[in-house]
């Protein structure tokens, strides 16, 4: 188990880098929706606020390393579902 501040890390950079991509795909996409987009960008804000305050206060009587292990998937099968919806904007 990796310790919280590199955990929290990891998922700040990915959310920075999905972000980024969302942008860059709303510049360069031709007919774009901006009402989906909007909510795209405010899924991934409200998703990594989600993720690192999660961290910070873990569910009390539950083992830290199956916790934690919860954690990343769960944050990983969401961060997948946001790049598909990313790659459908084209």
């Amino acid at each position: 188990m990796t310790n919280k501040r590199i955990l929290k890390k990891s998922i700040t950079q990915i959310c920075e880098a999905m972000f980024t991509e969302c942008v860059a795909t709303t510049l360069s996409a031709k007919q774009s929706s901006y009402d989906n987009i909007e909510a795209l960008l405010y899924s991934i804000v409200r998703m990594q606020d989600d993720y690192l305050s999660r961290i910070s206060h873990p569910e009390p009587g539950m083992p830290a390393k199956k916790y934690f292990k919860i954690l990343r998937e769960n944050f990983a099968a969401q961060a997948s579902e946001i790049i598909d919806q990313i790659n459908n904007m084209y």
